[in-house]
């Protein structure tokens, strides 16, 4: 293998903000030394979501660096569950993984940590790459209670289902339990066809951040720096240089060599996209824009009716209605021309159940109650013309941006409507 190649370490196992207590590399951080350093991609490992996935994807590409997408799950054989690191190589791999995240959290009580069958992760493997993990992880609490024939069975599964895309990980992270597993995992590397690939697990970036590190994970864990027997990581979880990393596995080239090559085998990140918002429509009264155009003005009516004890036969020549019916006009056309119907029509909705099933509901802050048409929906209980808000603030078609209520409901009865 070249010597180029020892120095283009990926680092694969970057735990940013996103993993609870225990990550503490900011993707902010990660973007300005990827673009210093002139990093030729990092891999996003984040422990039980993807939470950061968009955010990771967004701002590492920005500095020139290819983002890869994974996650560490929590997958559960029997009595047993630990977590494996998983890896989207395309787009069908990235919603795989997503379906599986989301299933840790919602296939299971609410008392257990995020965990989800073993068997699923078989059933959604396309374009998934499974690494075996840490001496924390799923095969490591195995090895380290001696189920080294458990162990052997699972490789199998993984690899007739997997293939190619099963990696052992060799990692040095100073820690004497990695030892024993290192040697078991290089044997059965040979024996059962599987690559190793060498990797780190980087919980923040320099070195200097051990300590405070180390108290992050007493916080996650709920002990004390000070106890005796809680878990403790070595010094070695930092982000690494490649001279570092080269110099660490010199000895193992093939497991560098396949860290070099991982990423030429990852071809998707996430994008952002515009919000998608249902499409309301009704057989009787029509599309969103006019069932919003007739609730809206048969909410005015009845504002009027109430506020301002008005006929609807003395509406037509009240200069007031038609000062309110100019500007009612003014802002459907902006909220329509913005594709926005369906939005003001689904908060009108909700509020009214609320109001309707006597779930006290804040009269409406923030720029939204400077709209006319929240009022006349009922969303707001704030005349913006009384008050002179402006609608603009709001919704502006020349700064184009999600509209956004900002609703209060009450603390005690929110939770009736789920």
């Amino acid at each position: 293998m070249s010597e180029s190649h020892f120095q283009s370490f990926n680092h694969l196992k970057i735990h940013t903000q996103y993993s609870i207590c225990e990550g503490a590399a900011r993707i902010d951080d990660l973007q300005e030394y990827s673009k210093k350093n002139k990093i030729k991609s990092l891999g996003l490992c984040d422990t039980s979501n993807l939470c950061g996935a968009l955010e990771f994807a967004e701002k590492i590409s920005k500095s020139g660096t290819q983002p890869i997408i994974g996650t560490q799950i929590n997958f559960k054989i029997g009595d047993k569950t630990g977590l494996l690191p998983l890896f989207a190589l395309n787009e069908t791999g990235y919603k795989n993984i997503i379906k599986l995240s989301s299933f840790s959290y919602l296939k299971n009580d609410e008392l257990s940590d995020p965990h989800v069958d073993f068997e699923l992760l078989l059933n959604n493997s396309e374009g998934v790459a499974v690494f075996s993990g840490t001496v924390f992880g799923l095969f490591g609490k195995l090895f380290d209670k001696g189920k080294f024939n458990e162990i052997i069975d699972l490789y199998c599964k993984i690899k007739n289902t997997f293939g190619d895309r099963f990696y052992l990980e060799i990692q040095r992270h100073n820690d004497p339990n990695e030892n024993g597993f290192e040697k078991f995992n290089l044997k059965k590397s040979f024996d059962l066809e599987i690559p190793i690939i060498a990797t780190n697990e980087v919980y923040y970036l320099d070195k200097e951040m051990h300590e405070a590190h180390d108290a992050l994970i007493c916080i996650g864990n709920k002990t004390y720096v000070n106890e005796k027997n809680r878990l403790r990581l070595t010094d070695q979880h930092y982000l690494k240089t490649n001279s570092e990393m080269s110099e660490l596995f010199a000895d193992l080239p093939e497991a560098l060599e396949n860290n070099y090559n991982f990423p030429l085998r990852c071809s998707y990140r996430p994008l952002f996209s515009n919000p998608i918002l249902p499409n309301i429509s009704s057989d009787k009264d029509g599309n969103a824009n006019e069932i919003l155009k007739k609730d809206s003005n048969e909410g005015l009516k009845a504002k009027f009716n109430k506020v301002f004890n008005l006929s609807d036969e003395d509406l037509e020549n009240n200069n007031s209605y038609r000062e309110y019916k100019e500007r009612l006009n003014h802002e459907l056309s902006i909220i329509i021309e913005m594709k926005y119907s369906s939005y003001f029509l689904i908060v009108a909705d909700y509020i009214k159940w609320a109001k309707n099933n006597d779930i006290p509901v804040g009269p409406g802050r923030g720029s939204g109650a400077g709209s006319l048409v929240a009022w006349c929906l009922s969303i707001t209980d704030v005349d913006p013309i009384k008050f002179n808000l402006i609608f603009e603030r709001f919704l502006n078609p020349d700064r184009i941006s999600m509209p956004d209520f900002d609703i209060d409901f009450c603390e005690d009865k929110r939770d009736q409507g789920f």
